[in-house]
């Protein structure tokens, strides 16, 4: 099958929807599939052989963070052009109501079915509403829809006016689980990691920072490891100098240092405030066989499903109480971990992109695809039908 993915954020910079793409098209590359990916990334960035850039990308605030988008006649012109050489069988685009690539892609697209995932939980805002004339069209061009979460999901029913498959975000348990320590960790005092943007306030570093605080008074020698990017003296503002000296900054990491990273550590916290609609980090903390403790959003809840603990949101000492409990309970914690690998089984990529594959079938059946013509001028495009309600995957 010749499968054309497009990501809508900059393969330049780390971030979840990037990674799930990567490890889409390299799992579907494994079954000796055809793929190409379009992302924004500069022409002389790093990329894997599937990946053809888009141009640079400019920074935006969309959906509570930063994200890196393109936009535009020229970014226009290269999806085009992109679909044109192509000549995929189906075309998966990723947050396709983001103003960039994806949605390019989907007003470009022409008579091959277009399956889109929503990976985000955005509920219906004004800017939505505003745009709803615009989302629309887009709604009505998609062939079939993926969420990643229940979450993600019920925004399609409840605001969007449709439905979808529920297919989860998957990992490669194999990397994470065979993945060697840093040096030097996670030591005989004990060790807590945190992953992700850590001046963004909800990451909820801050939270997980006050909380590391009070452990430290009562646990000599217990450490935080932080990887990610941000303003290390600003998280290290107001802490004196021994506490700050026991938090590693690790900065920006590749997938190889995130699983290393994730095995380093006793316990992983995820200290998150809102604004997520699965929570990827801890299927990969689960998949490495490191404890979680988590805030209790509901995604958390539902990915974790009993291998972790949750604490209320926002609340240090809360959390300071629950990894006190953790830390100090081996056995819990060896339970914790069997546990998340239990759990995390069904969200390898072998089963995940068997259930995508599953869809792209389903999407391509459903699209009638005429012969094509050899002529120049413009052809009229053929809306194609969306998959009905009854083909639903739960």
């Amino acid at each position: 099958m010749r499968i054309g993915i497009v990501c809508p954020y900059s393969f330049d910079v780390p971030g979840g929807v990037q990674r799930h793409v990567a490890d889409l098209a390299e799992a579907l590359l494994a079954q000796q599939h055809e793929v190409s990916v379009l992302a924004p990334a500069d022409e002389d960035s790093p990329l894997p052989p599937w990946v053809v850039p888009a141009g640079r990308s400019v920074p935006v605030r969309y959906n509570g963070s930063v994200a890196r988008l393109v936009f535009g006649p020229v970014s226009a012109a290269r999806v085009r052009r992109w679909l044109t050489t192509g000549n995929f069988d189906v075309i998966h685009v990723h947050e396709p109501f983001t103003p960039s690539l994806s949605l390019l892609a989907v007003l470009a697209a022409r008579d091959e079915p277009v399956v889109a995932t929503f990976h985000t939980a955005m509920t219906r805002s004004r800017a939505m509403h505003a745009a709803s004339g615009a989302l629309q069209l887009v709604l009505e061009r998609l062939t079939a829809r993926i969420a990643v979460s229940p979450a993600a999901r019920k925004v399609q029913v409840e605001h969007l006016g449709g439905d979808a498959w529920v297919i989860p975000n998957g990992v490669p348990v194999q990397r994470f689980a065979t993945a060697e320590p840093l040096p030097g960790w996670p030591g005989e005092a004990g060790a807590i990691g945190f992953l992700g943007r850590f001046t963004e306030p909800r990451k909820g570093f801050r939270i997980l920072r006050d909380a590391f605080v009070t452990l430290a008074e009562q646990r000599p020698g217990l450490r935080l490891l932080v990887a990610g990017p941000g303003d290390t003296e600003e998280a290290l503002e107001g802490l004196s100098a021994e506490v700050a000296a026991r938090i590693t900054f690790l900065g920006l990491v590749d997938e190889q240092t995130k699983a290393r990273m994730l095995r380093s550590v006793d316990v992983y916290v995820a200290p998150n405030t809102g604004g997520e609609s699965f929570g990827m980090i801890l299927t990969e903390a689960m998949a490495a066989g490191t404890p979680v403790v988590a805030s209790d959003l509901e995604a958390f809840r539902r990915v974790l499903d009993g291998a972790g603990e949750l604490f209320p949101i926002g609340s240090a000492p809360d959390l300071a109480r629950v990894l006190g409990e953790v830390l100090d309970d081996p056995a819990r914690r060896g339970a914790m971990a069997e546990r998340g690998r239990e759990v995390v089984a069904p969200y390898d990529w072998a089963e995940v992109s068997r259930r995508v594959l599953e869809v792209y079938h389903l999407a391509i059946e459903a699209t009638p695809r005429p012969v094509r013509p050899v002529r120049s001028q413009p052809r009229a495009r053929t809306r194609t039908p969306v998959l009905p309600v009854r083909l639903r995957w739960r």
